[in-house]
């Protein structure tokens, strides 16, 4: 049987791979961030953290492995990662304010690559889409962010979000109705 040390990173679980970095082998902790760090940028872009996403997800990582010996497993290493960026977010949001300034959503934070035709119909998708989005709660956004866009199921989001598995159900639930009843208005 190979060693697991020499076994390709997508056979590795997450947790093999911390067991690794922790044993210090500094390769592992690349072969995280290069497995976690898209997802983790997708969803800080989405709840909020906009021109900071780069910095945030560097913030998530650095704090994830400066606080390793905290993870106790109870949930997978992306939700633990999910959750340190949901705070991290919060807390500039918090910061931001204390100092007065509102992080406006811009235009430029989207890319996409379409011709001129497609790009007229998305642009008007984008714009009742993005407007839909606004009208929900800020928990709302979050549990659609992570449902939708990552694919986690309730127990992670509640995890994340600091809710019920229950909970998320519903957040969810009241995200969609409010998102068709928005788009088909």
């Amino acid at each position: 049987m190979p060693d697991a040390a020499f076994s390709s990173a997508d056979e590795q679980t997450d947790f093999d791979l911390l067991a690794r970095w922790k044993g210090g082998d500094q390769r592992a902790a690349t072969l995280l961030v290069e497995r976690h760090a898209d997802a983790v940028a997708r969803f800080a872009a989405s709840v909020g953290a906009h021109g900071d996403v780069d910095e945030v997800v560097q913030d998530t990582f650095v704090r994830a492995f400066g606080s390793l010996d905290g993870f106790r497993g109870d949930s997978t290493f992306s939700t633990w990662l999910f959750t340190i960026a949901r705070r991290l977010v919060l807390d500039r949001r918090r910061a931001a304010r204390r100092r007065g300034e509102q992080v406006p959503v811009k235009d430029d934070d989207v890319r996409t690559e379409w011709n001129a035709l497609d790009g007229v119909v998305a642009d008007e998708t984008h714009a009742r889409m993005r407007a839909a989005l606004e009208r929900l709660t800020p928990t709302q956004r979050e549990v659609f962010a992570l449902r939708v866009g990552e694919g986690m199921g309730y127990r992670e989001i509640a995890g994340v979000a600091g809710t019920t598995e229950g909970a998320a159900r519903v957040h969810y639930h009241n995200a969609m109705r409010a998102i068709k009843e928005f788009l088909n208005d």
